[in-house]
């Protein structure tokens, strides 16, 4: 292990190395194998460095056959023997806090609610860990993340040794190894053993902040989101700015706006009782209109209408208003817009399946829909006029009345 120099100083930022191999992936990514590396590659639920080599930008870091690939975004000069290496020192500190804030917020668990961390992934902007826990209380998290940042606070050590077996046996590992040769584990003294072979920072005062920012059930557990150091910063950041926007929206004080916010969504849905209302009235006086206008066919009215204001869930309100006013009405609607929607309704007293008349009508505009035979409806391409579709079904409606 004394070429991965990420383990004999995590801090290290530029080093000098001879390339030993050169190779070209599958996918054609060029990469390189070099004498020593401050490069961590992807493992154990954290993301691989990137940064440069020799200028040229590295994209990705994997083990692969007990060698570590250096994927670059282009291929080293052959003439290259060695190069000097520059991590990207803010997206691995990035990844030491929030590693190592996994590390504490699992152990914060285990000793708070007797709960064993199953999972663990680092992402670009999140950090999940799944607990077994059948439910998680709100009481149980404060108290658990309460803990964690007070081991933050504490400034605790953080050190990471290989051990052999006979060490092995006789420190209080939260967890077994999941390799039986080159065992590295993580200390915080009198709080978490852990075999681990991420990279973390020398004291857990450098983790900075713990939040816990939700949580949800997955496969049988819990999986919690959260973040740490400079990740919650600006995520705190973030939300003070959003809150401040929105008080000024409000014209309140950022105490007040969840109440505030409160007595707005009442007002609204007392304004959209309101208005319901008041368009249910509307609506039964504009169907009873044209019912007095409908053609008649026989012992059958026909409503045969085409709207440019309504959806088509106002189409179908409309129909459902004049089946129940007049039932031996058929209503042949239809709306205008980027689509043409149809709505067809017969009356309890029509014996004509409208679902078939749909069915019949929907070719002429390249239309999809469906229904029962009492209501129907569907939707094409404004290929025709509205009016031309309807007296088409209207011509198939005369058709089975005869």
């Amino acid at each position: 292990m004394k070429d991965r120099l990420y383990y004999q100083d995590a801090y290290t930022q530029t080093f000098t190395a001879d390339v030993v191999k050169r190779g070209t992936e599958q996918d054609g990514s060029p990469f390189v194998v070099l004498s020593q590396t401050a490069f961590y590659p992807t493992g154990g639920g954290q993301p691989s460095d990137q940064g440069k080599l020799g200028g040229i930008r590295v994209m990705d870091v994997e083990e692969v056959d007990g060698e570590i690939r250096h994927r670059l975004s282009d291929p080293l000069p052959e003439n290259v023997t060695q190069v000097e290496g520059q991590i990207d020192w803010d997206r691995r500190f990035d990844h030491m806090q929030q590693h190592a804030g996994q590390h504490i917020l699992s152990a914060a668990f285990l000793e708070v609610a007797g709960a064993e961390t199953l999972a663990f992934h680092l992402g670009k902007e999140r950090v999940t860990i799944d607990v077994r826990l059948d439910d998680l209380k709100e009481e149980l998290w404060e108290s658990v993340e309460q803990r964690a940042n007070q081991i933050v606070l504490e400034n605790r050590p953080i050190s990471a040794r290989f051990v052999d077996d006979e060490e092995l046996a006789t420190l209080p590992l939260k967890k077994q190894p999941t390799v039986t040769e080159n065992v590295r584990v993580v200390i915080i003294p009198e709080f978490d053993y852990n075999p681990c072979g991420g990279t973390h920072p020398a004291h857990t005062g450098e983790v900075g902040m713990i939040k816990i920012l939700g949580w949800e059930r997955h496969r049988g557990n819990i999986r919690l989101e959260f973040i740490c150091g400079w990740r919650a910063l600006r995520d705190y950041t973030k939300k003070q700015a959003a809150v401040r926007e929105v008080s000024k929206l409000l014209m309140t004080s950022d105490s007040e706006v969840i109440a505030q916010t409160q007595r707005l969504i009442a007002e609204r849905d007392a304004l959209k009782q309101s208005l319901q209302e008041k368009e249910k009235v509307l609506l039964e006086g504009e169907v009873r209109q044209q019912l007095e206008r409908a053609s008649q066919v026989g012992p059958v009215r026909i409503v045969q209408q085409t709207f440019t204001d309504k959806t088509i869930q106002q189409l179908q309100q409309f129909a459902q208003q004049a089946v129940a006013q007049a039932p031996d009405v058929v209503c042949l609607l239809a709306a205008t817009g980027e689509k043409l929607q149809l709505v067809f309704a017969r009356g309890p007293q029509v014996d004509v399946a409208v679902n078939q008349l749909m069915k019949d009508t929907l070719p002429l505009v390249e239309g999809r829909g469906g229904g029962n035979p009492a209501m129907a409806q569907g939707g094409g391409q404004p290929s025709l006029p509205a009016e031309e579709v309807l007296a088409h079904a209207r011509r198939q409606l005369e058709a089975a009345l005869a």
